[in-house]
């Protein structure tokens, strides 16, 4: 199987190269790709950048160069005060934008000609990995143009989303072009602070310190799964 994985910054991307084997490095439009295997699957990695135009671009640009057949974003995002702790893994079943409105007439998160809600693979979704243990959620994640430090600003996003698991920067955008070009999407994040605590920045600056390197071994096992 050809999967695609896509991760927002420098420090996601150094706990997922360990996982790659083999990999060759090639450039297209400005983004490196890392093309190697695990296990019998074939493994296109890269790092987007921050933000919802850094996530389109370089998705469409991935599926462009590469066809995957499935698409996975993975990396950190901030919690919400709900049902996913620090360090939890949030495996999201749905995906939204929490800063997107086109208007009279639509949805708060209708992205024109789309859903309000991107809906991630089941067969992803369904595997035994991702059924183990109390730390995997399973659940909503929210995106927007925004690093969520202000419990107003969750607030907000909990009245749009009251079931909202994980906020981030990048997984709408990447479920949007996924949905335009018909390729399969998985997103799975884990949760580095929660936003609007008194020591939100501290949590997320001390995360990278005490990240364990299985919340990243969950794709191998899911990538082994699939095979």
């Amino acid at each position: 199987m050809k999967i695609g994985i896509i991760v927002a910054m420098d420090k996601e991307l150094s706990l997922l190269m360990p996982l790659l084997e083999n990999p060759v490095h090639s450039t297209v439009n400005g983004f490196t790709f890392h093309c190697g295997t695990i296990g019998s699957s074939s493994i296109i990695a890269m790092k987007c950048g921050i933000g919802k135009v850094n996530a389109a671009v370089g998705t469409m640009t991935l599926i462009d160069r590469f066809s995957p057949e499935l698409i996975i974003n993975t990396g950190v995002a901030g919690g919400t005060g709900g049902n996913a702790g620090v360090l939890d893994i949030v495996v999201g079943t749905r995906v939204a934008y929490h800063d997107v409105w086109c208007g009279p007439g639509t949805e708060w998160g209708d992205a024109a000609g789309c859903p309000r809600y991107f809906h991630t693979s089941d067969r992803i979704n369904n595997l035994p990995c991702l059924h183990e243990g109390d730390t995997v959620k399973h659940g909503l994640v929210c995106s927007g143009d925004i690093f969520v430090s202000d419990p107003e600003v969750v607030a907000r996003i909990r009245n749009l989303y009251p079931d909202v698991d994980a906020v981030d920067m990048e997984s709408a955008a990447i479920a949007q072009v996924c949905y335009l070009r018909e390729v399969p999407f998985a997103c799975m994040r884990v949760i580095s602070d929660t936003p609007g605590a008194d020591d939100n920045i501290a949590q997320y600056q001390n995360f990278w310190e005490e990240a364990p390197q299985h919340t990243f071994d969950m794709l191998r096992q899911i990538i082994h799964e699939l095979d």
